[in-house]
């Protein structure tokens, strides 16, 4: 057996619910959904955060990524279907201490990975600094602000997708 591949399973296995309420209490998740509202607000894009405290055991064995999962969330929540093909997904898993940004197509034309690599970098940091508030607020900030250049409001339109953050 991988002793990498078990050492990942037990860190998933063993994330609890507490940790992830910890490090996302109530008040955060209120910002965080504050945020998203405010900053939609000013441009046509759709954000949605979603916060995995560990995988399920059955892809820890199948070796699936941070960045598949992200990819597959992105999917499983109907993000890619937004009128301007303008949603994003910001993916946290806690038990891998990783996150990831998958953007639909319309946004993937204007901004390269690289800016996304670097919000993600950024509030990894902060998450290892225990700064989970404020990391993810700050990304969500770079977030709509890179979404307010790119894709500035157009007038009033609908929220297409809950600004609520997602807690798996």
């Amino acid at each position: 057996m991988d002793d990498g591949k078990l050492k990942r399973a037990l860190r998933h296995l063993f994330s609890t619910r507490n940790e992830a309420e910890r490090a996302f209490p109530p008040a955060t998740l209120t910002a965080i959904g504050e945020a998203i509202a405010a900053g939609e607000q000013t441009h046509r894009g759709e954000v949605r955060l979603v916060v995995e405290k560990s995988l399920p055991l059955s892809a820890v064995w199948e070796g699936v990524t941070n960045r598949q999962r992200a990819i597959s969330l992105f999917a499983d929540y109907g993000i890619w279907d937004t009128e301007d093909n303008c949603g994003v997904l910001i993916y946290v898993n806690l038990a891998d201490h990783k996150i990831d940004i998958v953007a639909d197509r319309g946004i993937n034309r204007q901004i390269p990975p690289a800016t996304w690599q670097a919000i993600c970098g950024a509030m990894t940091a902060g998450f290892g600094q225990g700064r989970f508030h404020d990391a993810t607020l700050d990304a969500i900030g770079q977030v709509n602000a890179l979404l307010r250049q790119h894709f500035p409001s157009n007038g009033s339109r609908p929220n297409e997708l809950p600004d609520k953050p997602l807690m798996l």
